[in-house]
């Protein structure tokens, strides 16, 4: 995880103070959120609630009214503080702070008589943790849509910067795993190299099994076949330009690559859908002023010609070996999402 600086907290605490962002499940994943250490501290008692939202503002949560909760927000004036507990992945311990608020508001969830959900207005700017943590999350989803169509050559520096295991993996058609290997990725889709016969793969639909280390994730991400072109010399290979479907793209793996693009520049390339990447002539350098000519003649040298140096050849991708018997998957399968 890349180290945050105190300007970039700023940012992101005045970029986002008013984006509310709902506690979903794959939030509670990306955030790495430890549900059971979530309180509510009131006259120095505690009280344990769900969050349901937050933003750099305020804060929605559940909460039990039949505990005594109400009672005791009457005798401190609806003052309140919000115990949060994430799980850092560099750091052993988890990081625990208090957020002061006020209760606003509770009425009834979801039609229960004993569970509330109660409205905090924040007194004072949240802990940096809180700001990072939340700001990761959302400058990710902003640049996912930015920034979607910048493509990331797989260079062993990149894989080892995104934590990605390997560049060989697999594609599920019709679910059925086959083996391949990963040219370039992007917040949009990826493009891949494997043995098959390309009018058999057109506009096929596809999952694409990405696996990360530090931490340990892995995503099957859903997307479409929407070009196929030939790998030069090599007739039984294909390649796959995979276009991602729209809302299943998981947040944790945005967050990734926002983490390396936010620090690096990359050059913007052509959309996955374009059929060929446009290529402009560079223009013709400018004619510079003729040295004068010395007034005392020079010993006439032998001509010699520069050869141009050999245009280097691209190198071919090439697949592990396949052995005869039928590829199996690894133990722990992941469910299309």
């Amino acid at each position: 995880m890349a180290l945050i600086t105190s300007q970039k907290i700023t940012d992101f605490y005045e970029r986002f103070k008013t984006i509310e962002v709902t506690f979903s499940k794959e939030i509670i994943e990306v955030t790495r959120l430890i549900t059971a250490q979530v309180y509510l501290k009131c006259g120095g008692d505690f009280w344990p609630c769900v969050v349901y939202s937050t933003s750099f503002q305020g804060a929605k949560v559940v909460a039990n009214i039949r505990s005594g909760l109400v009672q005791k927000l009457q005798t401190t004036n609806n003052s309140i503080s919000l115990r949060l507990c994430f799980k850092k992945p560099d750091v052993d311990a988890p990081v625990t702070f208090f957020v002061s608020g006020r209760i606003s508001g509770y009425s009834p969830y979801g039609g229960s008589q004993d569970i509330a959900l109660f409205s905090i207005q924040f007194t004072q700017r949240p802990p940096d943790d809180l700001i990072e943590i939340m700001g990761r999350v959302l400058d990710a989803n902003v640049n996912s849509a930015k920034r979607r169509e910048e493509r990331l050559l797989l260079s062993p520096e990149l894989i080892r910067k995104i934590g990605l295991m390997a560049k060989e993996t697999a594609i599920f058609i019709q679910g059925v795993p086959r083996r391949c290997i990963l040219r370039d990725i992007s917040f949009s889709g990826t493009k891949i190299i494997m043995m098959g016969i390309a009018k058999f793969l057109s506009d096929r639909e596809v999952a694409v099994r990405l696996d990360f280390e530090d931490p340990r994730e892995s995503y099957s991400i859903k997307g479409n076949i929407i070009r196929t072109e030939e790998v030069e010399g090599r007739k039984e290979l294909v390649a796959l330009a995979v276009q991602f479907v729209d809302g299943a793209i998981p947040m944790g793996y945005k967050v990734r690559l926002n983490e390396y693009l936010g620090y690096t520049k990359v050059e913007s390339r052509p959309d996955y859908a374009d059929t060929k990447e446009a290529s402009k002539p560079e223009p013709a350098p400018k004619p510079t002023a003729a040295a004068p000519k010395p007034t005392t003649a020079a010993p006439a040298a032998k001509a010699t010609t520069a050869k141009a140096p050999a245009a280097a050849v691209p190198e071919t991708p090439s697949l592990p070996e396949f052995p005869d018997e039928p590829f199996t998957m690894p133990e722990m399968e992941i469910p299309f999402r």
